[in-house]
């Protein structure tokens, strides 16, 4: 009876050791970002006015050098880096008020 529960016991090890990721299996943590630098701040957006929308001009990948318009949320200035999960989709333009 002792010698099943051992083995079980070391089968068992040996199962978490074959299941635990190495570096080349592990999953990945981040998801692929683009880094892009604020140009211009348009404007702010939203209801509230919780929102500020920018121009970028992105400076890696396929779509380097090309500016986009995105809405980003909290405090931004010109100079700044915003790392983008996608460079297809652009903000709307901003309105202007009610006159």
């Amino acid at each position: 009876m002792a010698d099943k529960k051992e083995q079980h016991q070391e089968d068992q090890k040996k199962q978490e050791v074959e299941q635990k990721p190495t570096k080349k299996e592990g999953k990945q943590l981040f998801t692929n970002a683009v880094p892009a630098v604020v140009e211009e701040i348009v404007g702010r957006t939203g209801t509230r006015g919780e929102a500020i929308q920018v121009r970028c001009k992105i400076l890696e990948g396929p779509d380097s050098k090309r500016i986009l318009r995105r809405n980003v949320k909290g405090p931004i200035r010109i100079g700044d880096v915003l790392m983008l999960r996608e460079t297809e989709i652009e903000a709307r333009k901003l309105t202007q008020g009610r006159k």
